[in-house]
């Protein structure tokens, strides 16, 4: 089985994000705070990185349609539905984190942090199921650049 390169590279940075906001958590359960902070940053670096490398493949490479079989087309669309509002509401949350905890304003970023860790975990957990589902289980369908998609370059 090859997996697709971009793909796969963009997943595996979320799941990093992921695992360093849970080394993020304990650090801050232990008053790490410098640590913390830290771990932090790299964990939002490596969402960035993981947006950059899927904002520059569907500009222009494309997306990939999904391969399975029409009777799991239906459930599959439903789950990336929710995958994508969980993480759009994932990078809202992180980036008011980002800003809360640097502007050291403590009290909003202590309230919603374990609120942006939660949604971040599901994001990353959704986010791998996705990737399974499209390159793994099954074939990948047609993939179509927006560029050509829009242009007919």
């Amino acid at each position: 089985m090859s997996l697709p390169i971009l793909p796969t590279i963009s997943t595996t940075c979320i799941v990093i994000s992921a695992i360093l906001v849970a080394i993020g958590w304990r650090l801050i359960w232990k008053r790490q705070f410098e640590q913390h902070k830290k771990v932090m940053l790299w964990a939002a670096g490596f969402a960035v990185l993981f947006f950059a490398i899927y904002a520059s493949r569907t500009i222009f490479i494309g997306n990939t349609a999904f391969g399975g079989p029409d009777s799991v087309r239906i459930y599959y669309t439903f789950f990336l539905i929710f995958h994508i509002i969980l993480a759009t509401i994932g990078a809202v949350f992180g980036l008011i984190q980002i800003f809360t905890g640097i502007k050291d304003k403590y009290e909003v970023h202590r309230k919603t942090g374990p609120i942006a860790s939660v949604i971040w975990f599901f994001t990353a957990i959704t986010g791998v199921a996705v990737y399974v589902l499209l390159y793994v289980l099954y074939p990948g369908g047609e993939t179509t650049s927006l560029i050509k998609a829009t242009f007919g370059l």
